[in-house]
């Protein structure tokens, strides 16, 4: 199977741009189940890249029925080390208007059903390192790719991940507001985590349709709302994505991301048992090596 080194997880209408080329779809099963949907692949400015609808194809999934492990896992199998992922997202500053887009830098879990946020467990044990959850150098690559295709960025900001799939209450917005967040969505957790956990560089371009519902004179978010926006940023997001591939194709292929797990494992590797071992081992083979295979 070719290495393919760029993922994208988002919205299908992101696949359907005029650039990109070859397109091929791969069924891919992993220990977590199916991913959203068939991953496509195609050539964009010269990669092949890897796309995952979120939601599956016509959008039949919840943000909590995501399966983010099989996800995460798919990509990882097909040698991505750099994940973009794109969103929707409801602001919670003035400054950030609908149409912006904002790359955070932080990014807190307020979800409360078990999406899969974690690989490990049952025998393997490892405590992976998020205190910057989001990739820098990535996350600076994006940005920089946004303006290129012509739209209002702001780089750094805390994301708010909420359980979904309601809205927030104006109380539960307003509290959001006190804590000093920027942006809320629905999907970034635990997605980003797993992405560190499979040592790849993850970052967001989250796309602001609306003020959620604090505002005073704006309206309150409705799918409406949100789908209208989407659809006008549509074009700016596919441009972005062309840019951020040019970018990507001369970075040197190695960054903090790729070794999070170094210093993550704590299991010996005779204490492992072999199911565990096998369903992860895509993820630290090069840390176990020939201690134990996945058919032993």
């Amino acid at each position: 199977m070719e290495s393919i080194r760029i993922g994208v997880i988002g919205g299908s209408g992101l696949y359907n741009m005029p650039e990109l080329a070859a397109v091929e779809e791969q069924h891919i099963e992993t220990p977590y189940g199916l991913p959203s949907d068939t991953v496509l692949t195609g050539m964009l400015a010269g990669q092949r890249i890897a796309f995952i609808p979120r939601h599956g194809r016509g959008h039949t999934l919840m943000p909590s029925e995501v399966p983010y492990r099989a996800n995460i896992y798919a990509l990882k199998v097909l040698g991505v080390r750099y994940v973009i992922g794109v969103s929707a997202c409801g602001s919670l500053r003035e400054g950030l208007a609908p149409g912006h887009i904002v790359i955070p830098n932080q990014l807190i879990d307020w979800t409360r059903d078990e999406r899969g946020r974690t690989f490990f467990g049952d025998g393997l044990v490892a405590h992976v390192p998020v205190g910057d959850p989001f990739c820098p150098t990535l996350s600076a690559l994006l940005a920089d790719a946004v303006k290129a295709a012509g739209g209002t960025v702001q780089l750094g900001g805390t994301s708010i991940t909420i359980e979904g799939p309601r809205f927030s209450t104006r109380g539960e917005s307003m509290l959001y507001r006190s804590w000093g967040l920027d942006i809320i969505g629905m999907t970034t957790s635990p997605e980003a985590f797993l992405a560190r956990e499979a040592e790849m560089c993850y970052a967001v371009m989250a796309h602001v349709t609306d003020y959620d519902v604090w505002h005073d004179t704006e309206e309150a978010v409705t799918v409406e709302i949100v789908l209208q926006t989407l659809k006008q940023n549509l074009r700016l997001a596919q441009q972005a994505l062309v840019e951020a591939v040019k970018r990507l194709a001369v970075v040197e292929d190695d960054c903090a991301c790729h070794h999070a797990l170094a210093t993550a494992l704590l299991t010996d590797a005779d204490k492992i048992p072999t199911d565990a071992l096998a369903r992860v081992w895509p993820l630290v083979k090069k840390y176990y090596g020939d201690d134990k295979t996945q058919t032993e």
